[in-house]
């Protein structure tokens, strides 16, 4: 069984990954990554995270976990905010993401910083160990995350606090541009963050039901819509290749890449603003107490 994307060749459906598989694939995306992993210019990913934290608002001497914390976005606010009486444990699956986390951490001089390699899935952590967790933009990469969400929670001591930063919708224009990708890719690497109101990112309530049904109380929820700049087109193409989504432009045969990225920069030219491109995604940060 294929599917044909317009003008291209059929894409053959192979077997849906297993949760294990998944995982793999994940930490092997963001190892290619992490080198280039925010640092194209684009402010993006450390808005979103400062938000997280300010919501959280770690105090002195507080214990936290960051989940799934890639190259230190959240962790190292985080740190510097429970100072030198408090502890922040992150960790990631990707080796990558790992090291350069821990080098962030040791260069700024955070000693209480502690960045493991773990799998958000299975996390190797005593219960009841921290005051404050904290996962940004990570929870939607695991094959179930209902099923995770109570073990995450189960790490927070009782009054402890956890907030989830996940994606709502973008405007038409980011959704237009990303939807020419949609052809080429596999089933399961169909971005579930902004598509599809049967999964539980895709409304403000099922986020919330599925923290209170993981043991979270005191659900709510904060929306956001960041505004994201771009130069250019290829400032564009350059922001895409530091991010997870340049797995999205790997499945794409490599003789059409270019044929995207021109549909892609004429459907940018509907966010222009000036000299510049600015496109908008709203952001979900739910927030609970156990």
């Amino acid at each position: 069984m294929a599917r044909t994307p317009p003008g291209g060749q059929a894409v053959r459906m192979s077997t849906p990954p297993t949760p294990a598989e998944l995982v793999t694939r994940v930490s092997q995306v963001f190892d290619t990554v992490a080198d280039d992993y925010d640092q194209s210019g684009v402010a993006f990913f450390a808005p979103i995270a400062g938000r997280l934290v300010e919501l959280l608002d770690p105090r002195p001497g507080e214990d936290v976990v960051d989940v799934g914390c890639g190259r230190g976005a959240v962790t190292l606010p985080l740190a510097r905010a429970v100072g030198q009486d408090g502890s922040v444990t992150a960790l990631d699956v990707s080796p990558a993401m790992v090291a350069h986390t821990r080098a962030a951490a040791g260069a700024a001089g955070l000693d209480r910083v502690s960045v493991e390699l773990g799998d958000a899935t299975a996390l190797r952590l005593p219960e009841r160990s921290f005051d404050v967790l904290a996962s940004s933009l990570v929870l939607f990469f695991l094959p179930r995350p209902a099923e995770s969400l109570p073990g995450w929670l189960r790490l927070l001591r009782p009054g402890g606090r956890a907030g989830l930063t996940t994606f709502g919708t973008q405007d038409d224009t980011w959704q237009a541009v990303d939807a020419l990708f949609v052809p080429y890719l596999p089933p399961a690497l169909v971005d579930p963050r902004t598509r599809g109101v049967d999964t539980p990112f895709g409304s403000d309530e099922a986020m919330a039901q599925m923290a209170t049904a993981a043991g979270a109380r005191e659900v709510r929820t904060v929306r956001e819509t960041l505004p994201v700049v771009f130069d250019d087109a290829e400032h564009w193409r350059a922001w895409t290749m530091s991010t997870g989504q340049r797995m999205f432009w790997k499945f794409v045969p490599e003789d059409r890449r270019e044929g995207i990225f021109e549909q892609a920069a004429a459907l940018l030219e509907d966010a222009r603003d000036g000299d510049r491109i600015v496109l908008h995604q709203d952001v979900r940060h739910t927030l609970a107490v156990v």
